[in-house]
This record gives structure tokens, C-alpha cells and sequence, in this order.
């Protein structure tokens, strides 16, 4: 009873009403966006992009802009279109291509940051930003409504483009062949990840992100075989890991970002456990 008391307590703030609500809804975004970027073996994307984001955020820090989202949306977008045009270019692999951007952008972030912030710790700012160390709790109505409106936009999409985003995940060559034009789809998959990404950021940090997006599928996919139940059951595991996640990090004091993280991991251990067993 002391535990209930002590969250209704906590509930009565709206600071984490707030967190709440962007969680829950940055979790299922991530998760919808996670199950096609695993079958498409592209989920490495979180990573570089995220890093990417990270980078637009120290340039938007120095230029001291009150919205940092005016800038690290753009460019984390811009970067997602040119990560697909890579992939599908002969000379610079996919993989490759993450990879040099992610550890380019990382570099240049933290060297900006250094050289150029007013900041008394920029040791401090920059482990809160690549770990979200407490920013999902200092989320304003402003941030919130900016999440909602880009959640249901990217929940729209998808959902409406449900039939084609499943006949590319599947396979592109036969999507092309029945008419669909799989690059236009690759493309709003590219788009919405960038989202996702720059949206999980004040939830996780940015070297997290991509738990978000493969640890709820990778879990459904230990149990379900169905796309649509594989889908259905990443939403359910990534918004309880987020809710637990984000009510034992205020209960017990500990990192917003890396107590949802534990949850993710927890679960899909849990998955792979149930999994294992409904094989037998």
C-alpha cells in the first residue's frame, strides 16, 4: 500500500503526467517502426541516426535556439534520406555508410560542445543528452503537444499504410512487380525513423534509442510468427516496459533512460524463455 500511495503521490505532479504520456507514446511508435526495420535487417539505422541527432543537438545547444527540435528534426531526416540513397548505391554499403555517419557525428557533437559551450559541466550535459538522464522529466505542455501531434502523424502513416509497408518489408522485388513503388515506402520508413529517433531522445538518450525500436519486437517475434501479432504484442511489451520503466526509475531514483532499457532486456529475456519452452 505504501508503494500505491507513493506513485498516486507522484501521479499528482505534472511533470510526470507528462513523462507518461510521451513514453507511452514514443514506445509505441518505436515499436510499430521497430517490427518492419528488423525483418528488413536495417535496424541499425537507430544507432547512426541517433548519433546524428546528437550531433544537430550540440549545434543547436551553441547557437542557443529555445526549440533545439527546429534543427536536430530537419537535419536527423535529411541524414535518413541520404542513409537510403547509400544503400542503395554499389560503392558505399548501408552498413557502412551508418556506421561512418554515426561515429562522424558523435565525434563532431562532443568536439562542439567542448569548444564551444558556456557550461560549467559539459561532461555532465553531454552524459544526460547520450543517456537521457532526467530530460523525459522536465518535459513542458509545449514538448508534450509537439510529441502527440508527431506520434499520431507516424501512427497514421503507418496504419494506412499498413498493406504496403508489409509487402516491402516482405519483399520489394514482388511489391515492385504488383505496382508498388517500394522506394516512395523505403523513404516514409526512412522519415519516420528519424521521427522516432529524435522523439525517443528526451525519453532514453540518444545512444539508447534503438532499444526501443528492436528489444519490443525482438521480444514478440520469441513467441509470435504472425506479422500483425508479432506487431500487436511489440506495442503491448514496448508501452508496459516504458510505464515500468519510467515509474520504478522516479520510485527508486535511478536513469530514466537505462531503467526502460533493464525493462526492455528483462522482457525479451523473459520472451526468449517462454519461447523456448512453447517449442519443446
Amino acid at each position: 500500500m505504501g508503494i500505491f500511495e507513493q506513485l498516486s503521490g507522484y501521479l499528482s505532479f505534472s511533470f510526470v503526467r507528462y513523462a507518461l504520456i510521451a513514453g507511452v507514446l514514443i514506445a509505441l511508435c518505436s515499436s510499430l517502426l521497430g517490427v518492419t526495420l528488423v525483418l528488413k535487417r536495417f535496424s541499425v539505422i537507430g544507432d547512426g541516426l541517433s548519433h546524428v541527432a546528437f550531433g544537430a543537438l550540440a549545434i543547436a545547444t551553441v547557437l542557443h535556439l529555445q526549440n533545439n527540435m527546429i534543427l536536430v528534426m530537419p537535419v536527423t531526416v535529411l541524414c535518413a534520406v541520404l542513409l537510403l540513397c547509400a544503400n542503395q548505391n554499389a560503392k558505399i554499403k548501408g552498413d557502412a555508410a551508418i556506421a561512418m555517419l554515426s561515429v562522424s557525428a558523435l565525434a563532431l557533437g562532443y568536439l562542439i560542445q567542448n569548444l564551444f559551450s558556456q557550461s560549467a559541466n559539459v561532461s555532465g550535459d553531454v552524459c544526460s543528452t547520450l543517456f537521457g538522464s532526467s530530460s523525459i522529466l522536465t518535459l513542458s505542455k509545449l514538448d508534450v503537444w509537439i510529441c502527440v501531434g508527431m506520434s499520431v502523424i507516424v501512427m497514421a502513416v503507418f496504419f494506412l499504410c499498413y498493406h504496403k509497408i508489409f509487402a516491402v518489408t516482405f519483399d520489394e522485388t514482388f511489391a515492385s512487380a504488383t505496382g508498388i513503388r517500394a522506394g516512395v515506402y523505403n523513404f516514409l520508413i526512412a522519415v519516420i525513423t528519424a521521427v522516432i529517433i529524435v522523439l525517443a531522445m528526451n525519453l532514453v538518450g540518444s545512444l539508447l534509442t534503438s532499444a526501443l525500436i528492436v528489444f519490443p519486437a525482438l521480444s514478440a517475434m520469441r513467441i509470435f510468427r504472425s506479422f500483425r501479432g508479432v506487431i500487436l504484442s511489440a506495442a503491448v511489451i514496448s508501452v508496459v516496459c516504458a510505464v515500468g520503466g519510467i515509474l520504478i526509475s522516479i520510485l527508486a531514483s535511478t536513469p530514466v533512460g537505462a531503467t526502460v532499457v533493464a525493462a526492455d532486456l528483462a522482457v525479451f529475456l523473459l520472451c526468449c524463455g517462454i519461447g523456448a519452452v512453447s517449442r519443446r
